[in-house]
C-alpha cells in the first residue's frame, strides 16, 4: 500500500522555513511502511585466507537502503586479515566492538583501553573509543610456514550512525573471553542430565556490567558458543534480534542451517532455505525466522552467533520462541517478523 499524503484545504505555512519538511499521512496507509528486508546472505572465509592486511566488512548496505555500511540495520560485520608481523589500525563510531580471532594470533591496543594478547579461539570485546585501536599479529612469517591472523569483528556502529550520534560514555571494560575457558564450560555443560533435549548446546557469554539486567556480552550486543555434535540436529528457535552468525569449524559437507518465516505440521521449517556451513564463514540470519541447525556428519561443529539482542532485552522485544516436540505448528512453539523473499533455495556460504 502506497502511504497517502493528507494536504488540508486550508493549509498556510505561517512559518514556512519551519514547516516545509512536515508532511501528514493518513494512518491506516502509513503505520506499517514496507522497509527493505534483511537478506539472508553470508561471506564466505576466501576473503580472509588470502590477499594483504585489511579490513573486508561485509556490506549490506545497499540493499537495506542506508548510505553507511552496515550488514544489519543495527550491526556491522567484517574480517580483518593481519600477514605476520603487521599491523593495522581499525576505528568503530561505536559502543560496543566485538573480536573473535579465527585464525592466528598476536596483540591489540589502544591508548584508552590497554593491551589485550589474542590467539585462534580467543573473543574479547572493546567499549566506545575515540582513538584508532592497533591490532598486530605476532605469528611466524608466511615464508617459515606461518598463517596470517584473521578475526571476525561486529559493532554497532550502524545504530549510530542511524541515531546521527557518538558514543561519549564508556558502558563497559574491555573484556576477554579465552579459548580454553569457553570450551571448558560447554564440555561441563556436555555432560549434564537432559541436555539432549536442549535447544542449543553451548553458552552465553555475559558482562559484569549487563549482570543485573541483560545478561549479555555487552549492552548492545549478544554472543552464543554453541556446539552442534556429530550427527545431531537443533530444534528450531527464533527471536526478533537479527544474528550474524560465525561457523567456527565445520566438516567440508553436511552441516547446515535451515531457516525460514514458518513452522512445518511437525514444528520443523516449512518450506526452509538451507545455508552449508563453512569454517571460518558468516551469513545473516533475519530477525523473526525460525533456524535449525543440522550435522549429517562424524565431526563436531561449532557456530559463533553474534546478535544485537542486548539492545532488544532492553528494550522487552527480543521475543525468544522454540519449537518443541512434534505436535503440530499451532502450538509447537515454547516463548521465553521480517518480511523477506521465502521461496524455497539453498545457498553457500559465498560472497553477497
Amino acid at each position: 500500500m502506497v502511504a497517502q499524503t493528507v494536504l488540508p484545504p486550508t493549509y498556510t505555512a505561517s512559518q514556512p522555513a519551519l514547516e516545509k519538511d512536515g508532511i501528514i499521512y493518513e494512518y491506516t496507509s502509513a503505520a506499517d511502511p514496507s522497509v527493505s528486508p534483511i537478506p539472508y546472505l553470508a561471506l564466505g572465509s576466501s576473503h580472509h585466507e588470502e590477499g594483504p592486511t585489511r579490513v573486508i566488512p561485509f556490506d549490506l548496505g545497499e540493499k537495506l537502503d542506508v548510505t553507511y555500511p552496515a550488514t544489519s540495520p543495527n550491526l556491522l560485520a567484517a574480517y580483518i586479515r593481519i600477514l605476520p608481523g603487521e599491523s593495522l589500525e581499525t576505528q568503530a563510531r561505536a559502543t560496543s566492538q566485538a573480536f573473535y580471532v579465527i585464525r592466528g594470533r598476536g596483540v591489540s591496543s589502544s591508548q584508552e583501553h590497554g593491551e589485550i594478547r589474542w590467539k585462534a579461539g580467543d573473543l574479547f570485546v572493546l567499549p566506545a573509543s575515540a582513538a584508532a585501536v592497533r591490532h598486530v599479529a605476532t605469528g611466524v612469517s608466511l615464508e617459515a610456514g606461518g598463517e596470517a591472523a584473521a578475526l571476525y569483528w561486529v559493532s554497532d556502529e550502524p545504530l549510530l550512525r542511524y541515531l546521527g550520534v557518538t558514543a561519549s560514555e564508556k558502558k563497559f571494560e574491555p573484556t576477554l573471553y579465552t579459548r580454553e575457558r569457553m570450551v571448558a564450560s560447554v564440555e561441563l555443560l556436555k555432560h549434564e542430565e537432559g541436555v539432549e533435549h536442549r535447544n542449543r548446546l553451548g553458552i552465553l557469554l555475559g558482562n559484569r556490567m549487563t549482570e543485573a539486567n541483560t545478561l549479555t556480552l555487552t549492552h548492545t550486543l549478544w554472543s552464543l558458543l554453541n556446539l552442534l555434535p556429530a550427527g545431531q540436529k537443533q530444534r528450531p528457535h527464533r527471536h526478533n534480534s537479527v544474528a550474524l552468525d560465525l561457523c567456527v569449524s565445520a566438516a567440508p559437507q553436511g552441516t547446515y542451517t535451515l531457516m525460514g518465516p514458518e513452522l512445518d505440521a511437525d514444528g520443523w521449517v516449512k518450506d526452509p532455505i538451507r545455508l552449508e556451513w563453512a569454517s571460518g564463514a558468516c551469513f545473516v540470519t533475519p530477525p523473526g525466522w525460525w533456524h535449525s541447525h543440522h550435522n549429517d556428519t562424524d565431526q563436531d561443529a561449532w557456530v559463533l552467533p553474534l546478535q544485537d539482542a542486548g539492545l532488544h532485552t532492553h528494550m522487552r522485544t527480543l521475543k525468544i520462541e522454540f519449537s518443541t516436540a512434534e505436535k503440530g505448528a499451532e502450538d509447537s512453539t515454547a516463548s521465553c517478523t521480517s518480511s523477506v523473499e521465502s521461496d524455497k533455495t539453498t545457498a553457500a556460504l559465498t560472497s553477497p
